[in-house]
């Protein structure tokens, strides 16, 4: 008897989410995602995956995210023919996300291949194509709530609404036989766990007694203080009138789906009660435009008090969609709002507007989530000066904020809470989708509180363990790693390049004059000669 679980992703680092359970029964995937970060992360999309997808029986999806879905096209295409179970809200979100996720590849992929050219470097393909991932939604199955499925023979499996976005889930699956005493052996994989008091979602649930819990970690080291949905609100409504105080616009780098429909109705509710300056909201981008959609039709399964349907009609609401309407926001001047993709700010229209705003004073930008290491969103967060997008260096004069209230991730105390909520956990949890600080900070709630020390695991990007032995045991060897440890958990070369050019620049225009000037140049010159 043999259960083997692979950590393809989402292990040291926040994206990528992706696991192998393999046993006699077959070969079964969680989650199949998209790297987000630093470039030799990113590169990850590009190679081939940790196993042979002809090889795969079926997919078990957690939520329509990109950083868990977003390979699903690249899957089918590279030779996948099994199903992918997913809520019928993951389905209908990830009908409009993942075909959008391919047309931003293809249109990034045109711009650097007509920079390549002029550099006389090689044409590169995209991950996928818009059609690829048309072409993967054939093989999407609904699943229930609290329901058990049979993905493949010996092995069921049941989702539990998560409390992360609509149709999220956590994933409880059961191996017939392989547990003590011929008992099944039952694991639980959390995806991403949602906070209390989210806006639109219900409070996360899922089953206790378990054999093993996987569980993500993003804020694991995060203690938000406590806040109720009017206080949430009351701190939102305070950062609009201050970005409206400045008279410059309030940028919102969101993510398309649920953070950015959170955002709109409350901001719309805060206008139409008077607390904040009335304004136009534009939502630019498609994909959200998308969302917003499957949200009004999803209406019923929300859990607010306020009309969705009605907040997201608001005349206040502005949808841009096509290209020209997108540019025809940047001749704005004076406080209006845009709503744009991507959350981390590592791509979509959001990289325009900073370029045409971030070194104005008067403008305002608004992290709304978690910014990833190595991302643009990361670099503004930490207080950059000055960053690069798209190869053009931007002074950063902007006023920064934060604004974490709406996460759709649990903090560290409730992921404690949520893991002590799981017992007993018989063999061993294993902390995944977290940056180092985040996994050692839940480690450190748990151990020996909830779980025996020895019993929590963090494991590293392609490990691969025996799970049917009393404890999990490390098949070393058995993986092929395709990145250093190290190279996972750190910012790479690229980004020390960028920050190297910025400084430099800084060097250079601070020097006294000229002849400073071709000091620090001829020292540049010869430290490189002598390299």
């Amino acid at each position: 008897m043999s259960v083997t679980l692979q950590f393809c992703g989402a292990a040291r680092t926040v994206t990528g989410s992706c696991y192998l359970l393999q046993s006699k029964a077959g070969r079964l995937l969680v989650d199949c995602g998209m790297y987000q970060g630093s470039k030799t992360l990113k590169e990850l999309n590009y190679g081939a995956f940790p196993f042979n997808p002809v090889d795969i029986d079926a997919v078990l999806l957690t939520h329509a995210h990109i950083d868990h879905s977003g390979l699903l096209p690249k899957l089918v295409r590279t030779g996948f023919r099994g199903h992918i179970f997913a809520t019928r809200g993951t389905i209908d979100l990830c009908s409009y996300m993942l075909p959008d996720a391919g047309s931003i590849q293809e249109s990034e992929v045109i711009a650097l291949n007509r920079r390549n050219a002029a550099r006389g470097r090689p044409e590169v393909s995209p991950i996928y194509t818009a059609a690829d991932a048309a072409a993967s939604l054939q093989a999407f199955q609904p699943v229930d709530y609290e329901t058990w499925i049979a993905p493949m023979a010996g092995v069921r499996a049941r989702y539990w609404n998560a409390g992360h976005l609509l149709g999220s889930a956590s994933i409880e699956i059961e191996f017939a036989g392989e547990g003590k005493d011929g008992k099944p052996l039952r694991l639980l994989f959390s995806g991403d766990v949602g906070p209390d008091a989210k806006l639109l979602q219900p409070d996360p649930e899922a089953p206790a007694g378990l054999d093993y819990v996987i569980c993500e970690s993003t804020y694991g080291n995060t203690d938000r203080p406590a806040i109720t949905p009017p206080a949430r609100r009351a701190r939102l409504a305070e950062l609009v009138r201050a970005a409206h105080a400045a008279g410059g616009p309030l940028l919102i780098p969101a993510f398309a789906v649920e953070r950015t429909q959170e955002l709109i109705v409350e901001l719309i509710d805060l206008m139409e009660e008077g607390l904040v300056p009335a304004a136009p909201i534009f939502l630019d981008s498609p994909l959200a435009i998308r969302a917003t959609d499957v949200f009004r039709q999803h209406a019923s399964e929300l859990t607010t008090d306020i009309d969705v349907n009605r907040m997201l009609a608001s005349p206040h609401l502005r949808f841009t969609e096509t290209v020209d309407e997108s540019k025809a926001i940047a001749k704005l001047s004076g406080f209006h709002i845009i709503i744009a993709g991507s959350g981390m700010c590592d791509a979509g229209r959001i990289r325009h507007h900073l370029k045409r705003w971030l070194w104005h004073a008067n403008a305002t930008v608004l992290l709304s989530g978690f910014q990833a290491q190595g991302t643009l969103g990361r670099f503004l967060f930490d207080g950059a000066k000055a960053v690069r997008i798209q190869g053009e260096e931007i002074k950063v004069a902007a006023r920064i904020a934060s604004f974490d209230e709406y996460s759709g991730h649990a903090d560290g105390p409730e992921l404690a809470r949520w893991i002590a909520e799981r017992r007993p956990i018989e063999r061993a949890v294993f902390l995944v989708h977290g940056e180092e600080p985040a996994l050692a900070g839940l480690s450190e709630r748990i151990a020996e509180r909830f779980v025996p020390a020895a019993r929590v695991n963090i494991p590293i990007l392609d490990d691969i363990y025996e799970l049917t032995t009393a404890a999990p045991t490390p098949l070393a060897g058995k993986q092929r790693r395709r990145l250093a440890p190290e190279a996972v958990i750190s910012l790479d070369w690229h980004n020390d390049m960028s920050k190297l050019i910025l400084d430099i620049n800084d060097r250079i225009e601070a020097a006294a004059d000229d002849r400073a000037r071709g000091v620090l140049v001829r020292r540049l010159r010869r430290a490189l000669e002598q390299d």
